[in-house]
């Protein structure tokens, strides 16, 4: 099983989101490679005007700590693109595409 590691968690916080479209999407990629059990817990939904990505924890405490990590980004990814969260490690972002255009 695959847990993140101190510095990984460090590079989420500071991951600067907010410098366009391609530094979001890093970002993304980057998530999605440590995350456990991705196959069923990490879903990029790609439309013409936003993104929605979801994120499901399965329960293993390797990727509450990436979800904690995105709360304290320090470009604001939490608080721009959060939607909403359920009991139980469900999360669900919006990424409107005009936000991230370079």
């Amino acid at each position: 099983m695959k847990y993140p590691t101190k510095r990984d968690l460090k590079a989420i916080e500071e991951w600067k989101c907010s410098d366009g479209e391609a530094e979001l999407l890093k970002l993304l990629s980057f998530i999605e490679s440590i995350w456990e059990y991705a196959d069923i817990g990490f879903f990029r939904l790609t439309g013409k005007k936003i993104l929605k990505l979801q994120l499901h924890t399965g329960g293993w405490s390797g990727n509450e700590e990436i979800i904690g990590a995105l709360k304290n980004n320090k470009h604001l990814f939490w608080h721009v693109l959060w939607e909403k969260s359920y009991r139980g490690g469900h999360y669900y972002f919006t990424i409107p595409n005009k936000l991230f255009k370079a």
